[in-house]
């Protein structure tokens, strides 16, 4: 690492929070560096002891930390913390271990949801795909129980107050089934806590089953099923990154990409399936 890397990027970098959060710690007085309380425009370096509340970060080169991303397909009944006091099975236990990171969620799902959760061990690229100012939208396939006409649609896509404030979907379409149990895809752009189920719930009508199927230009393959993930290739990392309007990554080093590949080859031979064509809108 050089000398010249800012303190606020090494720590977006762990996850700790985005730039300009990581910017206002620092002008708090609750960063330090080799027992120095840290100030902005300080640097710090590989061999440097970097603490945020306290608590030691590891100071590591970008070029060291490639950035990685998983795709997972949640299934019902885990949960999105790294642990549960009532034991109930986590999301992060089914994925693969790091030496010296961690994985962090962009995002959640609650524990009754299923369907796409990005992972990546890059922080600053998990804030700013989290972020409502990045606009990046998240499409759901939700089975409702109750009547839904024109009307309930056209006031869900113009906004309803919610607890929290004005909520909205910004696409509504019909999906299969007919009568009181249908389904629909619809789509966020923000993402706050149950938002999806609130919205129908707030017309009547109850929602049975809820999947998210896409997060931005990231959809389930159809090969990845239920409980299973895979590591997105560099091609759509740089695409994920565009998206969240971050700077791309060098590419990974090859032998790594190697096995991203041939890994995902394998669960595809496994699975006897293609890739999951995108559905017409």
């Amino acid at each position: 690492m050089q000398k010249d890397e800012k303190i606020q990027k090494v720590l977006a970098r762990t996850g700790a929070g985005s730039r300009r959060e990581m910017e206002k710690v620092i002008a708090e007085g609750r960063v330090k560096v080799n027992g120095e309380v840290a100030k902005l425009g300080d640097r710090v370096a590989e061999g440097d002891i970097l603490q945020l509340d306290g608590k030691r970060i590891k100071v590591q080169s970008e070029e060291k930390s490639a950035v990685r991303v998983l795709l997972y397909n949640k299934p019902e009944g885990e949960i999105c913390s790294r642990s549960d006091p009532e034991g109930r099975r986590t999301v992060y236990e089914r994925l693969p271990k790091v030496s010296g990171e961690r994985w962090i969620s962009v995002g959640r799902l609650d524990f009754n949801t299923s369907g796409l959760l990005l992972f990546t061990n890059d922080g600053e690229l998990a804030n700013k795909l989290m972020h409502p100012s990045s606009m990046i939208d998240r499409e759901y396939l939700v089975r409702i129980q109750g009547d839904v006409d024109d009307d309930m649609k056209k006031r869900l896509r113009d906004g309803v107050l919610l607890e929290d404030g004005v909520a909205r979907f910004t696409d509504i379409v019909d999906g299969a089934g007919e009568g009181r149990n249908r389904w629909f895809y619809c789509v966020v752009m923000e993402g706050r806590n149950r938002e999806v189920r609130r919205l129908w719930e707030s017309q009547g009508v109850k929602v049975s089953r809820l999947k998210r199927v896409r997060y931005g230009n990231i959809f389930i393959p159809s090969h990845v099923r239920v409980g299973q993930w895979i590591e997105l290739n560099d091609k759509e990392i740089a695409d994920l990154c565009l998206t969240a309007g971050v700077e791309a990554p060098k590419p990974a080093p090859s032998s790594r990409q190697k096995t991203v590949d041939q890994e995902r080859h394998q669960r595809r031979l496994r699975a006897g399936k293609g890739s999951r064509p995108r559905r017409n809108r």
